[in-house]
């Protein structure tokens, strides 16, 4: 079964795909597909409809008509232009390498060219301040530009802004400045709504054709996936949707935007009725974050996330029907650790809402406001216990630390197969260790891939239940392993909780 890549639409950069020879690229011109010709029917006579049935298609052919001749006056075509820098090929480099004046560094700016390139997506209108209008595209479309121009579906143009972008959930405002308070400002639908099944419509400027509308039907909900690293969930549908529909709306019968459209699942980069748009309950709050700050604000629980298999829940002590994914590190000093959550526990419930995937807590402790505080229901073995935690605002730097994750690496039961590939004799008891951080405390303590852990602070543990107990940071403020590396048993050194 051939793979399917996941192609990002709008307006980036150029892609290249895997299967067959086809470049794509986001600037499309218009006219640009080939051409072929109908032919006229021989046929001498047409049939008959009757009127009962043209009844009922002219109603949903008019419905069609009422929803585009609503939304189309608010849905843009977005074009930008990138600057890229290239290192340029110095040619006499290597034949004059010993020679001054032709050894530069890689990174010498007189090696660098810069190029500008052009090219387009959609957007939609959502909003208007006084003078200023507000339209919302994807990250992807306009997060990276240069120069924006916004034209509208009366084929004026104005000079566009960035107002923010944000990367993790491929979303970006863009705004521009008219007198006309007779533009058209789409109304925001809700996505929690949306059921399989459900007709809709996706409108945009697939490969440059302005302000085309196509329509299907709602395919599924909830999925993931992408190229874009999104925390969203997204809305699958078999409405056509091609390169240069990114930032575009997916509306309801209603003529309400319920997504933004953003990628597409393709083998031709074409596509194949896999269209991808994000909820627009995700991006309404996100919106007034752009206009007031610029940026986009994210709460912060401070723990790596572990979607583990039912064998694992066993061995933690948790029912393998129980939804929920687990806390498998914790930064050291995050709100987590604060609230008295430890390495180990498995998040079941959010306020009372049940925790179903990774996604979907990130999301939802995402959209905390910095500050407020958050009930989070955790299995720590057979016990539940319901953990207050006070959310913090999420930091780039922070969170891509690993010197504050702790423990820094990962256990795995210790199996009879993990035993006969680490050649170990069977007197030997304890967890097997995966996944070490590089400059984690694991990394700090010399613990690498494949030691076996049999104590921690002097406290024998023979399976991942029993480990987690004994990792108890609110007890115990200082850490140390006895471990199995290699054949030999060694302790390590003693790592300080601060």
């Amino acid at each position: 079964m051939k793979s399917i890549t996941k192609t990002i639409l709008g307006c980036c950069s150029v892609a290249a795909v895997s299967f067959g020879i086809l470049a794509l690229s986001c600037k499309v011109n218009n006219g640009s597909a080939n051409v072929a010709f109908a032919q006229s029917s021989s046929s001498a006579t047409s049939p008959s409809i009757s009127q009962d049935s043209l009844a009922v298609t002219q109603a949903l052919q008019n419905t069609f008509r009422s929803i585009s001749g609503q939304v189309l006056p608010a849905v843009v075509e977005v074009d930008v232009t990138e600057r890229t820098k290239v290192q340029a090929y110095n040619p006499f480099k290597d034949f004059f390498f010993n020679i001054p004046g032709f050894n530069d560094s890689d990174d010498d700016d007189s090696n660098t060219r810069e190029y500008e390139q052009s090219a387009l997506g959609s957007g939609v209108i959502v909003r208007r301040v006084g003078k200023t209008v507000y339209v919302l595209t994807n990250n992807h479309v306009a997060g990276n530009a240069t120069t924006i121009k916004i034209k509208l579906n009366d084929e004026r143009e104005f000079e566009g802004k960035l107002v923010g972008a944000d990367e993790r959930m491929d979303i970006a405002l863009v705004s521009f400045e008219s007198d006309d308070n007779s533009i058209t400002i789409a109304e925001l639908g809700n996505s929690d709504d949306v059921q399989q099944g459900d007709i809709v419509l996706a409108l945009g400027s697939p490969l440059g054709y302005f302000a085309s509308v196509t329509q299907g039907i709602v395919s599924a909900t909830g999925r993931s996936g992408g190229q874009i690293g999104s925390i969203s969930d997204f809305i699958q549908t078999d409405a056509a949707i091609n390169q240069g529909n990114s930032g575009g709306p997916l509306v309801n019968i209603y003529g309400e935007v319920i997504g933004i459209n953003t990628w597409i699942a393709s083998q031709s980069g074409g596509s194949q009725g896999l269209g991808f748009s994000i909820p627009i309950n995700n991006i309404k709050t996100k919106i007034d974050q752009f206009i007031q700050n610029g940026k986009v604000s994210y709460g912060w629980l401070g723990v790596s996330l572990l979607d583990v298999p039912d064998d694992y829940k066993e061995s933690l002590g948790i029912e393998k029907n129980q939804t929920g994914v687990m806390a498998a590190e914790l930064f050291i000093g995050s709100p987590a650790m604060k609230g008295g959550m430890q390495a180990g526990d498995y998040i079941i419930a959010l306020n009372g809402k049940a925790v179903k995937s990774i996604s979907q807590l990130q999301r939802d402790v995402g959209n905390i406001p910095a500050g407020q505080s958050a009930t989070f229901t955790v299995m720590r073995g057979t016990k539940k216990i319901d953990l207050r935690v006070k959310i913090e605002e999420r930091s780039n730097d922070i969170a891509n630390d690993n010197s504050k994750l702790w423990p820094g690496f990962m256990v795995q039961p210790l199996t009879d197969t993990l035993r006969k590939r680490l050649k170990l004799d069977n007197k030997v008891d304890g967890v097997v260790v995966s996944g070490v951080q590089e400059k984690s405390p694991a990394a700090t303590l010399r613990l690498q891939n494949g030691d076996v852990i049999t104590a921690v602070n002097g406290k024998k543990v023979s399976n991942v239940k029993e480990f987690f107990e004994a990792l108890d940071t609110s007890k115990n403020k200082e850490i140390w392993f006895e471990i199995v590396s290699n054949g030999h048993t060694i302790e390590t050194n003693k790592y300080k909780i601060n």
